[in-house]
C-alpha cells in the first residue's frame, strides 16, 4: 500500500509541522515539539480548569484536531498508534495547569491508561492539582456489568466537547470531573468494519476480512468485537447496531439520543449520511428522537472502512454544553435545532 511520507522516524513531527502552520489555533508546546497546545483564546489556567489528552498519532483528526476554544487545551501526540510517555504527557500537563487544576483526559486503553496515570502521579508529587478521567463507551469490549473494562471509542468525543464547554464557562474541577463522569454513564458505541486499513510503518493491511463479510465492534486498532456478520443492505445493519446499542443502554420511548457517526478514514460522506439517515428512521421506530448530529470522520484508522454509531442520552445542560460554539481546527458544528437552541 502506497503512503505519503518521507521517513517513518521523522512522520509523526512532519505531520505535526504542517498542522500547527496551517492552523493559527494552535502552537507546539514550549517543552516537547511533540504538545500541540492551544494558542487563540488561550485560558488563564489560574482562573479556569484546562483539559487535555495524550495518544497515538494514526488516528487523525482526533485529538490534535479538537484543540482550541470551548474543546481541549493540548494535546499530546505520540508515536503511530502508541500511547505516549508518562513523561511526555507530565510536560503536556505542565503546559497548562494552573491554580484552577486539569483534567487528564485518558482513553481505555492498556498503553494510555498506564502512562496517564503515572503522568498524574508525577504531576501530583510535585504540587500540581490534576485529574485523570477514564473514558470508556465500547459495548462490544465487554458487558454492562463490567463497564469500566470497555474500551475508548468515538462516543468519547462527547466528553471532549461538553466537558470543554463547561470548563469555558468557568465550571470547577471537582464539578467538571463528576460531569465527565455523568457523560460517560450516558454513552454507549458500536463499530462495524468493512475492509482494513494499513498500517503505515509496515505498509501491510491491519488485518484480513472476506468482501462479504463485516466485522462487527472492531476497535480503533483493529481488536476483536463481537463477530463477523455478512454484507447485505446497510439498513439491516444500522438495525443490528441500534438494537445492540439500546439493548445494552435502553432509552426510554419518548427519549432523545445525539448521535455521532463516525467513519473510521476509507468510508465517504455518501455512505456515512446514508447511515445516519437509517438511524434516524430507526430509533423513531423505537419513538426515540435522534438529535445534534455529529457524522463524519474523526476518529479514524488511516484507510479503514467503516463506521461507528454513538449515542448518548442528555440531559438539558449537557444538550446544551454540546451544541455551545467552539473554534478548533476540526470540531465540527453541531447543527443548532429546536432541541440544540443556540
Amino acid at each position: 500500500m502506497k503512503k505519503l511520507f518521507n521517513d517513518p522516524a521523522t512522520m509523526v513531527d512532519d505531520m505535526i509541522d504542517g498542522f500547527v502552520s496551517a492552523f493559527p489555533h494552535v502552537r507546539r508546546g514550549a517543552l516537547d515539539p511533540r504538545i500541540v497546545v492551544r494558542q487563540r483564546n488561550r485560558k488563564d489556567p489560574d482562573e479556569l480548569v484546562t483539559l487535555l489528552i495524550g495518544n497515538g498519532s494514526g488516528h487523525e483528526p482526533i485529538a490534535m484536531g479538537f484543540v482550541g476554544q470551548g474543546v481541549l487545551d493540548a494535546n499530546v501526540v505520540g508515536d503511530v498508534f502508541a500511547a505516549p510517555s508518562a513523561d511526555l504527557i507530565l510536560d503536556g500537563i505542565r503546559e497548562v495547569n494552573g491554580a484552577a487544576g486539569t483534567i487528564l483526559l485518558i482513553s481505555r486503553h492498556s498503553g494510555d491508561v498506564i502512562n496517564g496515570r503515572a503522568a498524574t502521579m508525577l504531576a501530583e508529587e510535585v504540587g500540581m492539582k490534576v485529574v485523570p478521567l477514564l473514558m470508556y463507551d465500547d459495548i462490544s469490549a465487554a458487558p454492562p456489568e463490567r463497564r469500566a473494562d470497555r474500551r475508548g471509542a468515538p462516543g468519547t468525543m462527547f466528553i471532549y466537547k461538553i466537558l470543554g464547554a463547561a470548563a469555558e464557562a468557568g465550571w470547577p474541577l471537582e464539578r467538571l470531573t463528576q460531569l465527565g463522569e455523568d457523560v460517560r454513564e450516558r454513552t454507549v458505541t458500536l463499530a462495524a468494519a468493512v475492509s482494513p486499513g494499513n498500517s503505515p510503518l509496515t505498509g501491510q493491511p491491519m488485518f484480513g476480512l472476506p468482501d462479504d463479510e463485516i466485522y462487527l465492534g472492531m476497535g480503533v486498532h483493529g481488536e476483536p468485537g463481537m463477530g463477523r456478520v455478512k454484507t447485505g443492505p446497510v439498513r439491516i445493519l444500522v438495525e443490528e447496531m441500534i438494537r445492540r446499542l439500546l439493548d445494552d443502554r435502553p432509552i426510554a420511548a419518548g427519549g432523545r439520543a445525539a448521535v455521532i457517526v463516525n467513519g473510521m478514514g476509507g468510508t465517504t460522506m455518501m455512505e456515512l449520511l446514508t447511515v445516519w439517515a437509517e438511524t434516524v428512521k430507526l430509533l423513531a421506530s423505537r419513538n426515540v428522537r435522534a438529535i445534534a448530529p455529529m457524522i463524519g470522520s474523526f476518529v479514524t484508522t488511516q484507510e479503514t472502512g467503516g463506521f461507528s454509531i454513538s449515542l448518548f442520552e442528555p440531559d438539558d445542560e449537557m444538550l446544551r454544553l454540546w451544541c455551545a460554539p467552539s473554534d478548533t481546527p476540526a470540531f465540527p458544528k453541531i447543527e443548532l435545532t429546536d432541541e440544540c437552541p443556540a
